[in-house]
């Protein structure tokens, strides 16, 4: 209720920023002087074990940090008084969810759409997604705000709501900040392929099971928006494995199915080309009141899961 309330302002103390500026202050003395010690031109292989010694290093510091100052905040202010404490680890659950910032940054692209602004809703764009957005028609920036709405339901509500119900705010920080680490450093390009290895591997362990509770969700609340649960869910369990992410393919696919057009498709990173499949089928022609649709879903996935979570702890 919180996120919903208040968001992510910018002014507010947030963890994740922390995390952020944390992880780039790290890996710029992680990765300062890189051919001192091996040289990349005569050992190759060495030098890339090397990257992901790095990588590793950065986890276990970045997650260490995080884990424990949650941990140790919830701690102390519970022995200063226990109100406090309850405070803490409210604060720290809301800032690991971004139910009202992907609804806020969704419609901020929806309205330079409708006003015929392709060059402001890439910049929008630009601010959600990893890709490069600045050649995107209309009907691609749609296809990738509604991707972006896909995952994000994933990674900013689902997820950090099924550690929350699992291990409480210190378990939900402590993905958040594999869930940042990926999204800064996983990337597999040539700056880091090797340095980010182990992050992108490590948060798709974490999301393995998140993934698919929000494929799952999102047909359930397909069905409760009168959209129907069948091809939401047979186009997650059809095309969900084909997309290069063990995890993002599962809520796209599903999202795909939900709303009736094809997401996914090639798209460029950093000037380069990277070919993805396409998943699902295009019913509908591609318009702007489908971003609406997909945030429709996103939201009611995330009641459906604060449901479930409800349910679960009111059973153990």
């Amino acid at each position: 209720m919180a996120d919903l309330i208040f968001g992510d302002p910018e002014w507010f103390p947030h963890p994740v920023r922390g995390m952020g500026r944390l992880i780039s202050f790290l890996e710029n003395r992680l990765r300062a002087n890189a051919g001192k010690w091996v040289d990349p031109i005569r050992n190759q292989r060495l030098a890339n074990g090397v990257e992901r010694i790095k990588g590793i290093m950065l986890v276990f510091t970045v997650v260490g940090i995080s884990t424990s100052f949650a941990y140790l905040s919830i701690e102390l202010l519970i022995k200063l008084n226990p109100f406090l404490g309850s405070l803490a680890c409210v604060y720290l659950g809301y800032t690991t969810l971004s139910i009202k910032d992907l609804r806020v940054e969704a419609r901020e692209i929806l309205k330079e759409l409708e006003k015929d602004s392709l060059i402001e809703a890439r910049k929008k764009l630009s601010k959600i997604v990893s890709r490069d957005t600045q050649n995107l028609s209309e009907d691609r920036i749609i296809v990738a705000t509604i991707e972006s709405i896909a995952e994000s339901t994933n990674d900013g509500i689902v997820a950090p709501l099924f550690y929350l119900i699992l291990g409480g705010p210190v378990l939900a920080i402590t993905y958040k900040a594999i869930n940042t680490l990926d999204s800064m450093v996983g990337y597999k390009n040539e700056k880091y392929l090797h340095f980010g290895w182990f992050p992108a591997r490590l948060d798709d362990i974490v999301n393995f099971i998140p993934a698919r509770i929000s494929g799952l969700l999102i047909s359930l609340s397909s069905f409760f928006l009168g959209k129907g649960f069948k091809d939401s869910f047979k186009t997650m369990l059809r095309e969900g494995k084909k997309h290069p992410s063990p995890n993002s393919g599962i809520s796209e696919a599903a999202m795909a199915g939900a709303i009736g057009i094809k997401l996914g498709g090639d798209s460029f990173y950093q000037g380069k080309l990277f070919k993805k499949p396409f998943l699902g089928e295009t019913k509908r022609e591609i318009v702007t009141k489908l971003v609406n649709e997909a945030l429709g879903i996103s939201l009611t996935s995330s009641i459906l899961m604060v449901i479930l979570g409800v349910t679960f702890k009111w059973m153990i």
